[in-house]
């Protein structure tokens, strides 16, 4: 059977993904406006479990075999400890930083994904270009870090430290695409891929939660539901159908470039929904950031995207 033709990006294609950028883009700051009612690790432990059940409920209504036994199940377990590890460092760095700091180090994943791609997956080495755009990103993780340092105050080092929880969080989520892309989970069905990760998520978050107590400070107020059921059923489920969709009709690479307004509506949601401010050494380096994982995609964007979460990404 021939492989399906992917269309060129229409007006429709755009204004659906711009829809989704927004959506990825407001979910760090959903978690932060409600941490004082409901901590980050249960909210996101939380919307995993309840997104694993959506998940599972579309591939029983697609008559889709939900099986652990097909040789996925190592590497599979190995990628929600990933993806688990990705949002417990968001969550760790949220209580640390803003929105704003964590959307962007968040999304340096895919310099991570360059790099570990580079080594473990042949044919998938950096050329100068991608090289470059390494380089040029990790210079403005520098700049980004270097108000902090020189200003030294404790408030500074607290940030300091949840921006390098973000950073590990984008480092998380590097590491699990590339380990779907050089295992057999690149033959998995995107569903079940997902499953994987929410199911061991929701376990791993939901344990350090009742570890930490939160369980005890918990307090189901009306903005604790709404950036529940927000992450759990619209950025986790919606938009991921939603993005694999867009994926079997249109061009991938052409998709992946417009994922990357995802952190600049997290900026902008982050300054004006809970009125961060952008210190301009912050500004500086996410600049250097952006441009050099435009780079690095110059290259890696032309080719169909892995299966998994992209938020979720997650």
């Amino acid at each position: 059977m021939p492989p399906a033709i992917r269309q060129p990006l229409d007006g429709f294609a755009v204004g659906v993904m711009l829809g989704l950028c927004m959506i990825w883009g407001l979910q760090q700051v959903a978690i932060k406006a409600a941490a004082p009612d409901l901590s980050p690790v249960l909210q996101i432990g939380l919307r995993s479990l309840m997104a694993a059940g959506l998940v599972a409920g579309v591939m029983v209504w697609r008559r889709q075999k939900v099986t652990f036994s097909d040789g996925t199940l190592i590497p599979g377990l190995l990628a929600g400890l990933l993806f688990a590890a990705e949002f417990l460092f968001v969550a760790w760095g949220l209580d640390h930083t803003t929105a704003s700091h964590m959307v962007v180090f968040l999304y340096t994943a895919p310099v991570f994904t360059a790099l570990g791609l580079h080594v473990f997956v042949p044919g998938e080495r950096l050329g100068l270009m991608q090289a470059g755009g390494v380089l040029l990103a990790f210079l403005g993780l520098a700049v980004t870090f270097s108000g902090g340092f020189a200003k030294g105050s404790g408030i500074e080092k607290n940030i300091l430290l949840g921006d390098a929880l973000g950073v590990l969080a984008g480092l998380c989520w590097g590491a699990t695409t590339v380990l779907i892309r050089a295992t057999s989970l690149s033959e998995a069905r995107p569903t079940m891929t997902l499953l994987y990760q929410l199911l061991v998520a929701a376990v791993v978050l939901c344990f350090v939660g009742l570890v930490q107590g939160d369980f005890l400070t918990l307090r189901m107020t009306g903005l604790a539901w709404a950036s529940l059921l927000y992450q759990g059923v619209v950025v986790s489920f919606g938009a991921f159908l939603t993005w694999f969709w867009l994926l079997r009709r249109y061009l991938a690479g052409r998709l992946a470039v417009l994922t990357f307004l995802s952190p600049l509506f997290g900026v902008a949601f982050g300054v004006v929904l809970l009125g961060e401010t952008l210190e301009k050494e912050f500004m500086a380096g996410a600049v250097l950031v952006f441009g050099g994982i435009i780079l690095v995609n110059m290259k890696v964007a032309a080719q169909k995207l892995p299966p998994g979460p992209k938020v979720n990404r997650e």
